[in-house]
């Protein structure tokens, strides 16, 4: 391997591994975020802590100087925040999150191998605010510690923080205990970590030391030092089946006036956000910066054990092909037959868990993109002068990762509109009787091979009558065309390329690129997009998506006398028709189905095959849809399902309409595979002609 080549590899791993760090910290950031006003759990503060501290040393290690530099600065207050030192205060977590959004650029320019003077003067300008921004926190009075049965030996093993965690409980009146474990040295581990679970849940766990006191001949020996505002009788009760010996850590009575807490003078504060220097600008995409996924040894474990199997039933299989071989003319026995159709099944179930298996690794979960977007929000509604809550739901449904990270611009668009356009200002929400705070929901479910995706707001909700103005008046539809539109019809107006509702363009949107961005990619996925909106109740985008698009699953049919696959993650359901089912507008056929007109195209027509049809004319409709819209495709027959993986078709026939690819259908039988969005984009075509 060349120098070059194993340079690359390690920039690689560096990113992957500090993106990873870094979404961890930026998703602990936001925990506390969330708790802005309130007490840090000191848990938490210690996790951003961690994370700063390895982002630091990674970036060390891999030479990445700036990236190194801002770490150290960020480490560096958040040690201060976790000893006591430092308040958190809203300027504290601001620049903190900021410096967030400055790592992830950092990053960028790394991965491509790049370094400008400007992210330069950015990643200085923020790492002099985090060393100038806060409060700092002095204690007067007598140490708390020193009102505790601590003997010298003890005290003198803690670390800094134990010491601080130990003082912030007796501050605090919370009670103290001992708690002394034994355990056998072969598994004392497995028994010190059950022993944490059961404490945590209630308290906190300030220091575990050896203890003094020996564990026996084979074992060893533990006090926990923890504190707990639960009743004496429930920590008890947690601790019932394990060999803990609780013990009261009494606290002597203070001997004068409680200590008091000051502030001293605040340092000099650095550049703020609005010295420009310090600003991020907001990131042009939320992709991630590496392809990498992380994979369970055990499951590729699996993978392997699977795979040994098929190389099994493959020795099989040669085994029998021999014996055929060797028989030359003869007629094959009736056992070579039934044991060749078992391999078949062996090696049909196998390459079905082979399949299952690599799906699920390059399953990642929709949190990935949930963390990142709600930074986004975070920084898009302050700059708005919104007042916004995000809820956020179903962090945990999967994904494919090529899926996920080709969805994070999309939602980002989708939610930049819904906080510029949909939400109101406080001031006029309070005046329509609604809460100054604006709610933004980001919810995902799972429904079979799909995933559902909705991004809602409690904002005024689409303006019909300014949809319809702006559409007639760029003359994308006629006042014919305006007046027999559904609602749904005219909702989806909003989706043409250059479409804006908008009287003036900010800097968040109105340029109307966004929703016709966000049409594009749901519809390269395979996706459907549908929006709700109700006039002062919201708009809600819903967004469903496949679970994959590694192996796709296609509903073969036959139009005359030809055989084609359709993707069946844009076929929504199939319709047999009779001619009188049929009609036509404006010289286009459309079918009727449960009261909507739906566009019906005749394949054979479009290829330009002899018509056929089924028995007394007789059609198929299969109803396809991607992104908004819904179109019939007429077809002879219907031939089933099947697993198929779509390959390209030559530079000369790659540009033939509809057509995306080829696939083989088993026994050397090669079909083409219909392009449902070039489909649909033929028709949306003609009637935009039309209009």
């Amino acid at each position: 391997m060349s120098s070059g080549s194993s340079g690359s590899k390690a920039l690689a791993e560096f990113v992957a591994e500090a993106t990873e760090t870094l979404d961890g910290l930026g998703r602990e950031l936001l925990a506390l975020d969330e708790r802005r006003g309130q007490e840090p759990d000191p848990a938490a503060l210690n996790a951003v802590f961690r994370a700063a501290h390895s982002l630091k040393g990674l970036a060390a290690m891999f030479q990445q100087d700036r990236v190194t530099r801002l770490a150290h600065r960020a480490e560096d207050v958040l040690d201060r925040l976790r000893l006591g030192r430092l308040s958190l205060s809203d300027a504290v977590l601001d620049a903190l999150i900021e410096s967030v959004d400055v790592f992830q650029a950092l990053l960028a320019e790394a991965s491509r191998g790049e370094e400008s003077p400007e992210l330069g003067r950015r990643a200085e300008a923020v790492a002099q605010r985090l060393g100038g921004v806060g409060e700092a926190v002095a204690q007067a009075g007598a140490d708390p510690l020193d009102r505790l049965p601590l003997e010298p030996s003890v005290r003198a093993v803690f670390t800094e923080y134990e010491e601080h965690r130990l003082r912030e409980n007796v501050r605090r009146g919370v009670p103290l205990w001992r708690v002394r474990a034994a355990f056998d040295l072969a598994d004392f581990d497995t028994g010190l970590a059950e022993l944490n679970a059961r404490l945590k849940p209630l308290g906190e766990v300030i220091s575990t030391l050896p203890s003094a006191e020996p564990g026996g001949g084979t074992g060893i020996a533990f006090d926990l030092l923890v504190g707990v505002k639960a009743p004496e009788a429930e920590l008890r009760a947690a601790l019932e089946g394990t060999p803990a010996e609780l013990t009261a850590l009494p606290v002597r009575e203070e001997p004068q006036a409680p200590p008091a807490l000051h502030r001293v003078p605040e340092p000099a504060p650095g550049p703020g956000p609005e010295d420009g220097a310090g600003r991020v600008e907001p990131e042009g995409s939320l992709r991630s910066l590496t392809q990498t996924v992380r994979v369970d040894i055990r499951r590729l474990d699996g993978l392997m054990n699977t795979v040994g199997e098929l190389l099994l039933i493959k020795a099989n299989l040669q085994r029998l092909a021999e014996s055929a071989r060797q028989e030359g003319g003869a007629v094959l026995s009736k056992l070579w037959g039934q044991e060749l159709q078992r391999e078949s099944r062996q090696l049909e179930r196998k390459l079905d868990a082979l399949q299952s298996g690599l799906l699920e690794a390059r399953m990642v979960p929709l949190g990935q993109v949930f963390d990142k977007l709600a930074r986004l929000v975070r920084r898009i509604a302050r700059e708005a002068g919104k007042e916004l809550e995000l809820a956020l739901s179903g962090g945990e449904v999967e994904l494919d990762k090529l899926i996920v990270e080709e969805l994070s611009d999309p939602l980002m668009h989708i939610i930049r509109n819904a906080i510029d356009h949909g939400v109101e200002a406080p001031e006029a929400r309070a005046r329509a009787g609604k809460p100054r705070r604006a709610v933004l929901s980001l919810s995902a479910s799972q429904k079979g091979n799909h995933v559902v995706i909705e991004v809602g707001d409690d904002g005024a909700g689409l303006n019909e009558l300014r949809i319809r103005e702006v559409a007639l008046s760029r003359g994308l539809i006629t006042p014919a065309q305006a007046a027999e539109m559904s609602r749904r019809e005219l909702l989806n107006l909003i989706f043409l390329p250059g479409f804006s509702t908008a009287r003036s363009v900010s800097e968040l949107s109105g340029r109307g690129v966004g929703l016709d961005v966000v049409k594009n990619n749901i519809s390269n996925l395979s996706g459907i997009i549908d929006v709700w909106s109700e006039p002062g109740r919201g708009t809600v985008f819903t967004l469903t998506l496949p679970v994959t698009l590694a192996i796709i699953r296609a509903l073969v049919v036959g139009v005359s006398g030809r055989t084609y696959a359709v993707p069946l993650n844009s076929v929504l359901e199939i319709l047999s028709v009779q001619p009188a089912d049929i009609h036509t507008v404006e010289r286009r056929e459309v079918l009727d189905v449960r009261g909507q007109t739906l566009p019906f195209t005749r394949l054979s027509r479009l290829f330009a095959l002899p018509e056929r049809g089924g028995p007394g004319g007789r059609q198929f409709a299969v109803v396809v849809g991607l992104a908004q819209e819904r179109m019939g495709l007429a077809v002879d027959e219907l031939y089933g399902q099947q697993d198929i993986v779509v390959k390209p078709l030559g530079a000369r026939l790659q540009s033939v309409r509809g057509i995306s690819g080829a696939t083989d259908l088993g026994n050397r039988r090669t079909v083409l595979v219909l392009d449902v969005a070039g489909l649909m984009e033929e028709g949306m075509a003609g009637e935009r002609k039309r209009a």
